[in-house]
């Protein structure tokens, strides 16, 4: 092992460039250097490593080994590391100036290069130019051979017409003495083509000159389109697909094909058989004939135009496969099938009638003709869509369709309102016809003092028949919407229809309504009638009040007949205004101002009803309070409110004519309590109660009171007070409240008056009035007493 103070030439070189190249590892290297000089440092799996000995106890640790040894070592290394990095050095210099020498070369070559890749390009721009300079020289020469060839060919096809044009000019009667390709049927093609070319040259000649040249070429080019169509006919007899499909290309040639084409479909059975359409009249209309109605002309329509939707399928197979323009063929045929065939039939199921003698109602009037033509124009445009799903080419068929119906859609509104009048007309005579029938049976008219009431009742207004006049309108609007599609129009027609309704239900309840008033105003003739004096015998004074008991039935009889009316005039209104909320309105939303105006419509309508309704119920209050003052009149006495004063005990029961009035207002206005609702029930109840209460005041002033009456009095008043509490009104159980207070008047002692005053301020008008009604008013000075009450 060398030591550290020997030379550096004296160690072995441990170090060189290969160490460093490849996976390079510093450990690596540092365990070659040191693995001779420190053999025990090794690790445990190095081979023939020695066992480091054992630690003596007691002993210092030993000095590390080879430390000398190791200093040179790394001095060395450090030493070979500086060369190594200084030849490293020289060699990258050395690298550089040959690199550099080489990019100088390189460079040099490569501007060598661009100079003749510039050339290149150059050369190859002059060599594109001359390319494309004789390209376009040599199309120039191609399209001046075209041309002159094309010239040549028309030329010569020129020479050919005029040669066949001076023979049609030299023999134009005889047809036999032309070239033979005018004669032989199988270059019949051929000729064709050429008689067209003549023919067209013919007329654009005679159009130029006037020159009748076009003569010859003409019947020529007809001899030989009428030879094609006769061809093309005898073909079609025997089923021959490709012999038609050959005429057909050819016959093309003749202005389209536009004859050809005309002629097949006019050739069609369903156009020239007679029988065909007299048929299809009788498939409509069935067994019944003219007198079939709508659901039967639907069935047979359905039926009909079945059978025309597959006659135009079968004909659309031989089209498609023979004409080269089978959607020009379809629209034909299916035009002519609308334009024929479909106007044939409904000419004959639509014939309009005259709105100034309307057919008769037994033969089902105007109403029949809107539900055939409702009929026929739903039929009809699914007809149009069947049709158009098996191909009509361009034709518009839904506005051919629309044309055939254009007439009767004109004129539609005024004969929808017609027939719902003459409907509402039939339905009033039926009703009048009705109840005359019945009266005549029961042998009542004129017999009886209740005719009118009898009348009322079997006039009386029927929820069904407005009902009915609803289904009527329905099904007009159901018939406007069919027709019609553009929201404006059908809004306009909507309104048309709707207003008919409005009429005609205004019309019947305000009839209806005045029907039951006639019945209220007979009773009131009768009570007035049978008004008498006092100065009578018993005999005439029972038979007037048998009388008056019988107006008083009949009284009650109208009352109730009126209530029932006014109910069933709530309930119709009810299901017009539910009519309208459902069907009606949805349809005129969609248009600005239509549904405004239909509602205030409907509110006119409605406002009539109620002012007729008002009336009569103004006149049930006169009916309900003359029986209240009749029987005050004749059941109240003197005696109920002055008893003698014979030591018997006091009756604390109302009064007679009080039981009976409370009696009959809780009979008679049972039917008003369920008949009326909400505001005119709550109007009604409230004037009758005011009417009530300055009816019993007005009484009540025309008798004299006893303590005994006063207390009597407050039992009628408590009575009254009770049953009036039902009308649900404040302020009729107020007035009430304050005539029961107001009554003890007759019943406190003259010197508490004052005292009744100051409790109750509000009853002193009324209640000086009632203070003089007392039996000891002159007695006790009460007049004084209310003087000093006053002036204080």
């Amino acid at each position: 092992m060398p030591s550290a103070t020997d030379p550096p030439a004296a160690l072995p070189l441990t170090l060189d460039l290969d160490d460093f190249k490849g996976d390079f590892s510093f450990d690596a290297l540092f365990g070659t250097l040191v693995d001779e000089l420190l053999p025990e440092f090794r690790g445990d799996d190095a081979p023939g490593a020695p066992p480091p000995p054992p630690p003596v106890l007691g002993a210092a640790p030993p000095v590390f080994p080879a430390v000398d040894e190791l200093l040179g070592l790394f001095k060395h290394s450090c030493k070979e590391l500086v060369d190594l990095r200084r030849q490293i050095d020289k060699r990258l210099q050395n690298l550089k100036k040959e690199v550099a020498t080489q990019d100088a070369k390189h460079r040099k070559t490569l501007g060598e290069l661009e100079k003749g890749v510039d050339g290149l390009f150059d050369s190859f721009a002059r060599l594109d130019s001359r390319i494309s300079s004789v390209g376009q020289t040599a199309a120039k020469i191609g399209d001046h051979l075209q041309s002159a060839e094309s010239q040549r060919e028309t030329a010569s096809q020129t020479i050919d017409l005029i040669k066949y044009l001076m023979e049609f000019n030299s023999t134009p009667g005889d047809l036999m003495e032309l070239s033979p390709l005018f004669s032989d049927d199988s270059r019949v093609a051929e000729a064709a083509s050429i008689a067209q070319k003549l023919r067209s040259f013919a007329e654009e000649d005679v159009g130029r000159h006037g020159v009748p040249s076009a003569v010859g070429s003409a019947n020529a080019s007809r001899e030989l389109e009428n030879r094609l169509l006769a061809r093309f006919d005898t073909a079609s007899q025997r089923r021959e697909m490709s012999t038609m499909a050959e005429c057909a290309k050819i016959l093309s040639q003749f202005n389209r094909g536009t004859s050809a084409m005309q002629h097949y479909v006019a050739t069609r059975p369903m156009f020239i058989d007679v029988d065909i359409m007299s048929i299809d009249i009788q498939v409509v209309l069935g067994e019944e004939g003219p007198q079939a109605d709508h659901i039967c002309i639907a069935e047979g329509l359905s039926v009909l135009y079945k059978e025309i939707a597959d006659t135009v399928r079968r004909e659309a197979t031989t089209i498609m496969a023979v004409f080269p323009s089978p959607n020009e063929v379809m629209s034909i045929l299916v035009q002519r099938v609308l334009e024929q065939r479909v106007t044939a039939i409904l000419d004959k199921l639509l014939i309009k009638p005259s709105l100034a003698n309307l057919p008769p109602i037994e033969e089902g009037g105007l109403l029949h003709y809107l539900r055939v033509l409702a009929v026929a124009y739903d039929k009809t445009k699914e007809l149009a869509k069947e049709l158009q799903s098996i191909g009509c080419g361009d034709l518009d068929i839904e506005g051919l369709t629309e044309s055939i119906f254009v007439s009767h859609k004109d004129e539609y509104t005024e004969f929808e309102q017609a027939s719902l009048r003459q409907q509402y007309q039939s339905k009033m005579a039926e009703l009048r016809a009705e109840a005359k029938q019945q009266s005549e049976s029961t042998g009542t008219i004129g017999r009886s003092n209740g005719a009118a009431v009898t009348t009322s009742l079997q006039q009386q207004i029927s929820v069904t028949v407005v009902t009915e006049f609803v289904r009527w309108n329905e099904e007009a609007i159901s018939r406007c919407t069919l027709l019609f599609s553009q929201p404006a129009t059908v809004a306009a027609n909507v309104r048309s229809i709707f207003a008919c309704l409005l009429d005609q239900v205004s019309q019947y309840l305000t009839e209806g309504l005045d029907r039951a008033r006639e019945s209220l105003n007979h009773a009131a003739t009768q009570r007035d009638r049978y008004v008498i004096g006092t100065s009578v015998s018993r005999r005439v004074a029972t038979a007037a009040a048998n009388a008056a008991e019988a107006a008083a039935a009949a009284g009650e009889s109208s009352f109730r007949s009126f209530m029932i009316a006014v109910q069933r005039c709530a309930s119709s209104v009810a299901i017009l205004q539910q009519y309208f909320s459902n069907t009606i309105s949805r349809l005129l939303l969609p248009v600005d101002g239509a549904h405004p105006s239909a509602c205030e419509d409907m509110g006119s309508a409605v406002s009539v009803v109620e002012a007729a309704a008002h009336k009569g119920l103004l006149q049930c209050i006169d009916t309900v309070m003359s029986e209240v003052e009749r029987l005050l009149s004749s059941e109240q006495k003197a005696t109920d409110y002055r008893t003698p004063d014979d030591g018997a005990a006091p009756d604390h029961r109302p009064t007679n004519a009080c039981i009976r009035i409370v009696a009959y207002l809780s009979r008679v206005l049972e039917v008003a309590f369920s008949a009326l609702e909400g505001l005119n029930k709550q109007s009604f109840l409230t004037e009758l109660g005011n009417r009530l209460h300055k009816g019993l005041l007005n009484h009540w002033q025309k008798f004299t009171f006893s303590p005994s009456g006063g207390l009597r009095l407050k039992r009628d008043i408590t009575e009254y007070g009770e049953f009036v509490r039902s009308f649900n009104a404040p302020s009729i159980d107020e007035k009430f409240e304050l005539l029961g207070i107001m009554a003890n008047v007759f019943i406190v002692a003259p010197e508490s008056l004052a005292s009744l005053f100051e409790g109750t301020p509000s009853i002193r008008k009324d209640a000086l009035r009632f203070i003089q009604l007392r039996d000891d008013y002159k007695t006790a000075k009460i007049a004084s007493m209310l003087n000093s009450i006053m002036a204080e």
